[in-house]
């Protein structure tokens, strides 16, 4: 048996988030360290309480039980929700007011991945900032185990109940009026999303509900939709809605089996609730003009945000925002909570459904289409985050600083052209060339030339 110590890797700690591979970068004793640097940290900020939950990877118990014993051996109380949802973790912690949420999960990542993210009690994301404060501790080896007197308490605690009713408080239907396909991918949906559809009274058909941590009818990452896309059409459903592995993303087929953009389904909800609410939307540097195009006439103010869940929590929060999107699938409406529960959306696409009296296909095919297209140029890791300032200066100088957006990579707004995003990636040696055009003629030009700049770039730095 290997019973060496082993060296803590620098590389788990992302900036919103820790990940690894369990047994290779990530083991039980890691995250009873990371327990303790939570702990540690969180007493600096006079904090006491943390609500701990899991999604249904194999190692997620074993990983939350080592996250909780590193705490209480700091001296942090902690309530212990188990196998959940996303969801359903923090709504106990908002609802319990305890002061952190720890949630361990690799999300959308295939089934040897595991990790933990970190959020406040009212529902927003910890920053690069805070998770960094967590790393050192953690790195530096600087934290605190308290004596046995002062150990943290320890509850169990299932508020899954509570959580159904408080949705079925604010949708409740028909019987009836809708029918709506459910897409759980094996995933911690599948203990809770049935159930909520049931008692809000909508019918539902399952496809991939039974929690599996192999995830073996699609990726944990909700994009191979076509048995979806199949189950929508052969049954004749509303629409439907894929959640990722653990609950916080979700992406919606229509009643022709179209796949949604997360700029398409974001704008549908935020036409809706400007007629009642005021405040900006949030859209973050990936997302579709067609945001600006549809909302503003409409009165909103479209504020851009860095790519990442943390951004949309907690700008969310304060900017007073209407809504929140994410190109990647995460939302957030702050009128009911500010993290990022994908529960809401499927349940909000059927009221306006039933609001308005008309198909979700009839609501998409009224936004404009802009054509879109990414592409991925190598780049070393120790040149990339340097070359994208090079490039900012250089961008600036041309199209003019008003036009270029520097909070997350290069984002270049081109008017009715459309728009260019140049951004380094977090996690591989890349440069990202993202374009958006008004016609697929000007969104080919754009790319072509914003592509030649990009590896003229990355020549001319191999040279010096």
């Amino acid at each position: 048996m290997d019973t060496k110590k082993r060296e803590i890797s620098a590389d788990i700690f992302r900036a919103y988030d820790i990940r690894g591979i369990y047994n290779d970068d990530l083991y039980p004793e890691t995250m009873l360290k990371i327990g303790l640097g939570l702990g540690t940290y969180a007493k600096e900020r006079s904090e006491t309480s943390v609500v701990v939950g899991n999604d249904i990877r194999t190692t997620s118990p074993l990983l939350a039980n080592a996250l909780i014993s590193g705490l209480l051996s700091s001296g942090i109380d902690v309530t212990n929700v188990g196998t959940t949802s996303f969801g359903v973790c923090a709504f106990s912690g908002w609802l319990l007011k305890k002061d952190i949420i720890a949630y361990v999960t690799a999300s959308h990542l295939p089934p040897e991945w595991n990790g933990v993210k970190f959020y406040s009690g009212a529902g927003i994301g910890f920053s690069a900032a805070e998770n960094g404060k967590i790393r050192d501790i953690v790195l530096y080896e600087k934290e605190v185990m308290v004596s046995w007197p002062d150990a943290g308490n320890y509850h169990d605690v299932d508020l899954r109940d509570e959580y159904i009713e408080w949705l079925a408080e604010r949708f409740t239907f028909e019987v009836d009026e809708r029918r709506i396909v459910l897409d759980c991918g094996n995933g911690s949906m599948g203990l809770v999303a049935l159930d909520v559809m049931k008692r809000v009274k909508l019918k539902t058909d399952a496809l991939f509900p039974n929690p599996d941590p192999s995830f073996p009818n699609r990726p944990s990452e909700p994009t191979e939709l076509g048995a979806l896309k199949a189950a929508v059409l052969r049954n004749g459903a509303d629409f439907g809605a894929a959640f990722d592995g653990d609950g916080d993303r979700v992406v919606i087929v229509d009643d022709l089996g179209r796949m949604l953009s997360a700029d398409q389904c974001g704008t549908i909800i935020a036409k809706d609730l400007l007629v009642d609410h005021r405040g900006p939307v949030l859209a973050n540097v990936e997302c579709s003009m067609l945001i600006e195009r549809v909302l503003e006439p409409l009165g909103a103010k479209i504020v851009r945000i860095p790519v990442g869940h943390t951004f949309l929590t907690l700008e969310a929060k304060r900017r007073n925002a209407v809504l929140g999107i994410e190109s990647s699938g995460h939302f957030v409406i702050p009128s009911f909570f500010l993290f990022d529960d994908a529960m809401i959306i499927p349940l909000k696409l059927a009221e306006i459904l039933v609001k308005t009296g008309r198909k979700v296909s009839e609501l998409v095919d009224e936004l404009p289409q802009f054509p879109k297209a990414r592409e991925n140029l190598e780049c070393d890791d120790k040149l990339k985050f340097e070359l994208i300032r090079i490039l900012a200066d250089r961008l600036a100088d041309e199209y003019g600083a008003d036009r270029v957006n520097t909070m997350d990579g290069l984002r270049i707004d081109l008017n009715e052209d459309g728009w260019v995003l140049i951004r380094a990636s977090n996690t591989s040696p890349l440069i990202r060339v993202t374009v958006e055009g008004a016609t697929d003629a000007i969104m080919g030009k754009l790319m072509r030339k914003f592509v030649g700049i990009v590896e003229d770039a990355i020549r001319k730095s191999k040279k010096e």
